[in-house]
């Protein structure tokens, strides 16, 4: 079997592993079990599909959705991979294909969904088809204290017994609790060598805001990107629906998602997403796990995620392919009270609805942050880093002021009232506006009536919400969401502790978004705009998404690299050896304007090596010897398959003679020499 190294480059295109991959894939093709905690998009795939190409046997691949499967498989066969998936959607040639492959040993990597575990034929064929590595995507899943649990998972710990197998396991969200069960219902007694490796994904720019008109502001962040493939995700159905239209209508190329769509017509939109350029689907967290477009360039939530493990996922799905990408994630004091009441109205038991809180607390101080966005968000995953000069808050750093004073007042007008009033009484009651409302329960002889009036309506607003985020208040589901105070708002209440909360959030307008990051300098961005069409061009051709023929940081490393030649261009991140010959003359014309000679097979195999560069020098100086070194003799040649085998084995005096032939060896295998000596 040829070593992982080797097969990273020849079949993936990847001149070196990405962070934590390398030490992962040798773990699990000595056969050691195996836990992976690794950044959405850090390349989690690539850590169990190339161990199945350096073990003997087929590796079993557990995936929860059939179009991620399908996908995978798509992928790998483009990069001449034996792999095929077992699916409800497959056809009966799909399935026949399948079948032969495991019967004539050549399948490497088998698809199935969790599902398809539990029907009665299926342990009889994994044990005639040689598994001999188990892998389990989103292994999140068999954790109830998961955020995608699937009771179906729960069948994978029993089938490693049953076939005595490693496995191993990824996830790109893990805490201690949910890591805790993985273990215990993959694993068992067979403790797992665990890798949990950074959560930092560099390339996705951060950013929050709180909601202004959250409709323009969505169609504001898309029409600045548009024609780049994107997500936005809803808290309702009604509200994806009205949003696509909305998109549509501003001329974008939108459709929306979610669970109450038939399956067909939720096929059809994730087939599109696939295959379109510049889609946006406006979605519910229903369109999630199993998006594995490398090239969404920007994911937005119109609304307030539910916990900070789900924001880290959704973001997860922007800019898998390294390449840069954004994010904008808007809020307001409704999300919040939405977000509280769902999880003290949830079915969960205490301990859990406790934890959620916690979650959620972690996201809302992640949207209220006073620094840089990303250390928020790395601390709450226990990693620490320095400020990251790619967010909002490093863009423009914003201004603080001392709110103790004014949330005294806040604090002091909910108790006054028994924590039975919301926002906007509240507010009334600080800014003395006397309503009839006010009025008609006294509270307008309240001591806090009238004492806020140094702010508006708009800044207490913006006050409270911040206290919302901070965890100092929640609204009460049993009071029809009238705030009440919270133990951490007792020692601020009492002098004991100040709170610092952002000016920019209180006094001034929303800022202005930057401008959308480029992909590439102006200089490049002609050609990266033809690469695109000519890839698009031949993904229409044979019906593939564009991302399987080049993903979008490979099209930019091209245009920024301008490579002329194959052995130039196999050195671009993305192209391997199939790719290459199947797509790499077309992308070198629209490089060099000029078409590419298409070299000999032997010489093709060589592509990206150093023996390449030795078969293109022995080439020439047998062209100078065809007649012999006087010009005068009968024309001789040695074939490129010869030439291959010389450069490859670099053979000395002794054994040069028995490769080239007596009479080769007495015109080219002193200039050879030469040749090869220069390369030692």
């Amino acid at each position: 079997m040829q070593d992982a190294a080797s097969l990273l480059s020849s079949v993936f295109g990847f001149n070196r592993f990405r962070p934590g991959q390398e030490e992962i894939i040798k773990a699990i093709v000595r056969g050691q079990n195996t836990l992976a905690i690794m950044p959405t998009g850090g390349g989690k795939s690539l850590c169990f599909q190339l161990p199945a190409l350096c073990r003997e046997g087929v590796t079993l691949v557990v995936s929860p959705l059939i179009a991620l499967m399908r996908d995978q498989v798509r992928a790998l066969q483009e990069a001449g991979v034996e792999a095929g998936a077992l699916t409800s959607h497959n056809t009966d040639e799909e399935n026949d294909a399948v079948f032969n492959a495991l019967a004539e040993k050549r399948l490497k990597l088998l698809y199935m969904a969790p599902e398809r575990l539990a029907a009665g034929g299926t342990l009889p064929l994994l044990r005639r088809a040689n598994v001999t590595l188990l892998a389990v995507d989103e292994a999140h899943c068999v954790s109830q204290w998961g955020h995608d649990f699937r009771p179906d998972y729960l069948r994978i710990g029993d089938l490693r017994r049953v076939l005595n197998v490693p496995l191993a396991a990824f996830t790109a969200t893990a805490d201690s609790q949910t890591r805790a069960e993985i273990i215990a219902r993959l694993f068992g007694e067979n403790q797992p060598e665990v890798f949990l490796h950074g959560f930092d994904r560099p390339n996705i720019h951060l950013a929050f805001e709180a909601k202004d008109g959250p409709r323009k502001q969505i169609l504001n962040f898309a029409a600045s990107r548009r024609d780049r493939a994107g997500i936005i995700y809803c808290a309702t159905r009604a509200k994806t629906e009205s949003l696509a239209r909305a998109l549509v209508a501003d001329g974008h190329s939108a459709c929306h998602y979610h669970g109450g769509m038939d399956a067909a017509n939720r096929r059809a939109v994730e087939s599109r997403f696939q295959r379109e350029d510049g889609l946006i689907v406006v979605a519910t967290v229903a369109f999630g796990m199993g998006v594995d477009k490398p090239d969404i360039r920007w994911v937005a939530h119109a609304d307030l995620p539910k916990s900070i493990e789900a924001y880290y996922q959704e973001i997860g799905r922007a800019g898998r392919d390294g390449a840069p990408a954004e994010t904008l994630t808007l809020y307001g004091a409704e999300d919040i009270r939405l977000r509280r009441t769902q999880i003290d109205e949830g079915l969960a038991p205490p301990e859990r609805r406790n934890a959620d809180h916690g979650r959620l607390n972690s996201l809302l101080g992640l949207a209220e942050a006073l620094k840089c966005r990303r250390q928020t968000l790395l601390a709450y995953f226990g990693e620490s880093s320095e400020p990251c000069g790619n967010c909002d808050l490093c863009d423009s750093p914003p201004e603080l002021f001392d709110a103790t004073t004014a949330v005294q007042m806040a604090l002091s007008a909910i108790l006054r009232t028994k924590e039975f009033f919301g926002v906007g009484h509240l507010i009334d009651i600080l800014i003395g506006n006397p309503t009839d409302k006010i009025k008609a329960r006294g509270h307008d002889a309240l001591p806090t009536f009238g004492v806020g009036q140094e702010y508006n309506r708009r800044q207490w607003q913006g006050i409270f919400r911040q206290m919302m985020g901070a965890d100092l208040v929640r609204p009460d589901p049993d009071r029809y969401g009238a705030l009440r105070m919270t133990d951490r708002a007792r020692p601020i209440l009492r002098g004991e502790k100040n709170i610092t909360l952002r000016l920019d959030l209180v006094r001034k307008p929303t800022p202005q978004r930057p401008a959308v990051k480029a992909l590439v300098s102006d200089e490049n961005a002609p050609l990266l705009s033809a690469l695109k069409a000519k890839r698009r061009a031949l993904a229409e051709a044979a019906s593939l998404p564009a991302y399987m023929v080049f993903n979008d940081r490979t099209l930019i490393e091209m245009a920024e690299k301008r490579p002329r030649t194959p052995d130039q261009m196999i050195e671009i991140t993305g192209v391997g050896a199939r790719k290459l010959e199947s797509y790499g003359a077309a992308f070198l014309k629209i490089i060099t304007g000029q078409e590419t000679e298409n070299p000999h097979p032997s010489r093709r195999k060589l592509t990206g090596s150093d023996a390449a560069n030795i078969f293109d020098r022995l080439q020439e100086v047998q062209s100078e010897l065809v007649r012999g070194a006087d010009g005068l003799g009968k024309p001789m040649s040695c074939s490129a398959s010869l030439l291959a085998r010389v450069a490859t084995a670099r053979p000395d005096m002794q054994t040069i003679s028995a490769l080239l032939g007596q009479r080769r060896a007495e015109r080219f295998a002193s200039a050879f020499l030469d040749v090869l000596s220069q390369d030692r």
